[in-house]
């Protein structure tokens, strides 16, 4: 007889040394991105050309290579942070790190690339950053776990200022990555959430 399914996150604690190799696919991702800028700086290879180019087919790997490309230093270190904490509550907190992160990228991405402006280059972590609050945000309820939805309420907390980053507000920054970041995320908690809920 098979053992039952844990049905929530504190009944699928895991061994000490499982946290770590939880964490560790978001430490790589950061440490990728820090790489990235690091070669932009110091080689002539202009990498932030690479990001996302609305409309531009010749231009779609762009919907991946953008989020490890950021405006300098101050723009990582920001999405840095936010990208350490969120990522590893998600780690920390559901199964599903991988699924939301490709989804994110994918759709959030696409989004930018089908309504970004003409003429413009889309780069930086921040769809990612708006996708994982999101998730988190919204999974724990939809999934009806409650030590989820605790994590969910403080990301709310900590994070809803973000709100503000989804409207066409400030010059240069890319809005439609922050909205359609976090439409996926939200997107993405709501089926994965209600497939836990059932427990397939």
């Amino acid at each position: 007889m098979s053992p039952t399914r844990p049905t929530s996150w504190t009944a699928a604690r895991p061994a000490p040394r499982a946290w770590w190799r939880r964490v560790v696919p978001v430490l790589v991702m950061v440490a990728l991105m820090w790489a990235s800028e690091i070669l932009d700086l110091l080689t002539p290879f202009s990498l932030d050309r690479y990001g996302i180019r609305p409309r531009h087919l010749d231009h779609l790997a762009g919907i991946v290579a953008s989020p490890f490309l950021h405006h300098g230093f101050g723009h990582l270190i920001a999405n840095t942070t936010a990208l350490l904490i969120l990522g590893a509550l998600l780690a920390l907190s559901t199964r599903h790190l991988w699924a939301v992160t490709i989804g994110v990228i994918l759709l959030s991405g696409a989004g930018v690339w089908l309504t970004g402006a003409s003429n413009s280059v889309h780069i930086g972590a921040s769809g990612l950053v708006y996708g994982y609050a999101a998730f988190l945000a919204v999974y724990g309820f939809a999934a009806r776990r409650l030590a989820s939805a605790l994590a969910g309420l403080l990301v709310i907390a900590g994070y809803g200022s973000l709100l503000w980053g989804v409207l066409p507000v400030q010059a240069g920054v890319s809005w439609q990555g922050h909205l359609f970041g976090a439409l996926a995320g939200v997107a993405l908690a709501l089926k994965l959430g209600r497939r836990d809920r059932a427990g397939l």
